[in-house]
């Protein structure tokens, strides 16, 4: 616990094991001394002007602060790393000040050749998200995530493979002619949650330039601030119900819309339009066609729950909805210790600070898998990539 020591700890604590040496400080020819100074050392040649080193030192350190103070406000000049929040990553002041909080990153892979369309696990080659809210960053993602596929590609070509009787299309990609989109989820600041980009945007022909605005930047919908008192409000009534009841804010912008799918493990599943005019559409399992209904603000409408629904924005400004539901399985969990006989007791750990060195060395064994798997990338130029399945659609 040396934070709670004196200062000069480091010196005292070194001064046990060396030996003290006094030594006496001399004169440097670096240094500006005074006319009474230069008479102390009558035998030496001392400066006592300012020299052309002087002020080169002087200038490139001004110009190193100046630098640092003009970046966290250079986002002007370089538009195509703004974001939601201006300013380069790492050079704006107001950083740390934001809270951002992803819900859903779609990364779709489509053939152009064969028209099938594959979704890909979007921590399959990363193992970060930063790079879901940044422009450029997406741009080099969908690059490298083209050049792994390419490598795929080729291996996949070199292996014998029997056709099935009832395969119907290829089950992987078939050409280097394909398409990069990526649909980002996120919430800044407690606001709804919503889309950051395009989601029709081919990142592999983006027109990205650091000096220009990004074209495929969805703006962040600040029209309704004016509503977080009001999902507060609801917020607090909705947690009020039962330790297990929760809700979703949603925005989204007029002609897209948000195709989601409701587990079993969430029941009393409602919609409820706030502002704007949506579409809800539903998959039939049995027939090749869907069903809806048209929403308006202040309706409402049950979401089944087990299968695939669209949500389209057909309003002529963003709609606002959002989703109230409850989660049945942690409910179940959080009441299976009082479901027999009222005799079972929550069992807790006897030694919660072996939990605690366990959680640490896990965290320790992380960090060196990230650290071989960099150094392997390094070493042999390609990454150490997790497998993933995609996942086809006609």
């Amino acid at each position: 616990m040396p934070l709670f020591c004196a200062e000069n700890w480091p010196r005292r604590l070194q001064s046990i094991f060396i030996k003290k040496i006094n030594i006496q400080s001399s004169p440097h020819s670096s240094c500006i001394y005074t006319e009474e100074q230069i008479k102390e050392y009558k035998d030496l040649q001392l400066p006592k002007d300012i020299t052309w080193r002087h002020k080169l030192v002087v200038g490139l350190l001004l110009t190193h602060c100046g630098l640092q103070a003009f970046l966290p406000y250079s986002h002007f000049i370089t538009k195509g790393y703004n974001n939601w929040t201006n300013g380069l990553y790492g050079y704006s002041w107001d950083m740390m000040v934001h809270s951002w909080d992803t819900n859903l990153v779609v990364v779709k892979v489509v053939d152009n050749n064969s028209g099938g369309e594959y979704f890909l696990d979007p921590e399959a080659w990363t193992q970060n998200e930063r790079w879901t809210k940044h422009a450029d960053m997406c741009v080099q993602y969908a690059q490298c995530l083209k050049k792994n596929l390419m490598l795929d590609l080729e291996q996949e070509k070199s292996r014998p493979k029997a056709k099935l009787l009832n395969e119907v299309g290829p089950k992987h990609i078939t050409s280097e002619n394909i398409s990069i989109f990526i649909d980002v989820w996120c919430s800044l600041n407690g606001r709804f949650q919503q889309r950051m980009f395009d989601p029709n945007y081919d990142l592999l022909q983006a027109n990205w330039s650091p000096f220009k605005p990004v074209e495929w930047l969805k703006p962040v919908l600040s029209e309704y601030n004016d509503l977080r008192s009001q999902m507060n409000r609801i917020s607090q009534n909705v947690f009020s119900w039962s330790n297990y009841s929760d809700v979703l804010f949603i925005a989204d912008f007029p002609g897209l819309h948000l195709e989601n799918f409701i587990t079993e493990d969430l029941r009393n599943v409602t919609l409820t339009v706030l502002e704007g005019e949506v579409f809800y559409e539903v998959e039939d399992e049995h027939a090749d066609q869907s069903f809806g209904i048209r929403l308006n603000k202040n309706e409402s409408v049950p979401v089944e729950v087990g299968v695939f629904h669209k949500i389209h924005t057909i309003s002529s400004t963003p709609s606002c909805y959002m989703y109230v539901y409850v989660n049945k399985t942690r409910e179940y969990l959080g009441d299976a210790p009082k479901s027999v006989g009222g005799d079972r007791d929550v069992m807790y750990s006897p030694f919660p600070l072996l939990e605690d060195v366990q959680f640490r060395i896990d965290s320790f064994l992380r960090m060196v898998a990230h650290i071989s798997n960099s150094f392997l990338h390094v070493l042999y130029d390609h990454p150490l990539i997790r497998r993933s399945r995609l996942q086809f659609s006609k």
